[in-house]
């Protein structure tokens, strides 16, 4: 009798339910991980062209054009064999031959990171642009110290224009988790694969699979929209 359609992705003896939740929670975890490593590395992007000089600047300018130019699966594989490689090498100092492999989260999250990184700093930046250079005085005029301002004044208000920017880097991150797949990390899209594979119903796995990105998505927008609604809480602009 084949199973039905409720059979194969519950939680019961058939059912590919836990196998699913847990590769739904992998996909949540590199995609954060790596969201928020690219926020670290975007905002010093930002901070580099902004005030970094000449030189500075240009380097991250070209480190940008250079992360938003190739393939995202190409920087995956370029982190996760240059990885082992190097790993290779440090080993074979020590006496150990052969291939040493890097994990697949850590290269997965790092290879995000560094691709958002490329948007997220040019979101921080366009943020930075967007403040109004009257508030800087203001709070100049007062007598705030700069590590006053920058905390009181410009994250803040950086933060409150980036989110729009932000949001949609998120859901960026989020499908290229789905790459990650390729270097042996079993997150939704591998999972529903593997599942396909074993029950010869592939259809219903993959829109499996799409159902429970776009649920993710859904929540992911709705999150965004209300910390824009709460960061212009008092504030009689529209952003």
């Amino acid at each position: 009798m084949t199973a039905s359609y409720f059979d194969l992705v519950g939680f019961g003896p058939e059912g590919w339910g836990p196998a699913l939740a847990t590769a739904t929670f992998i996909t949540l975890a590199v995609a954060l991980a790596g969201f928020a490593g690219g926020a670290v590395l975007g905002g010093l992007l930002a901070w580099a062209r902004i005030a970094g000089g000449a030189v500075i600047g240009g380097l991250a300018q070209a480190y940008s054009t250079v992360m938003r130019g190739i393939p995202d699966l190409l920087v995956i594989y370029l982190f996760y064999f240059g990885g082992s490689a190097v790993l290779g090498r440090l080993a074979a100092l020590f006496g150990h031959a052969g291939f040493i492999g890097v994990p697949a989260f850590l290269t997965g999250a790092l290879a995000i990171a560094v691709v958002s990184a490329a948007y997220q700093g040019e979101v921080f930046r366009g943020a930075h642009a967007a403040v109004a250079r009257g508030e800087i005085e203001a709070a100049i005029a007062i007598g705030m110290s700069r590590p006053q301002i920058l905390r009181r004044i410009l994250v803040p208000l950086i933060l409150r224009y980036a989110l729009p920017g932000l949001g949609n880097t998120w859901q960026l991150v989020l499908k290229e988790s789905a790459l990650i797949s390729v270097i042996g990390l079993v997150e939704l899209l591998r999972q529903a694969q593997i599942a396909a594979g074993s029950t010869r119903r592939p259809f219903e796995f993959y829109l499996t699979a799409a159902a429970l990105y776009l649920l993710i998505s859904w929540v992911s927008t709705r999150g965004f929209a209300l910390m824009e609604r709460r960061s212009r809480r008092g504030v009689g602009i529209a952003i």
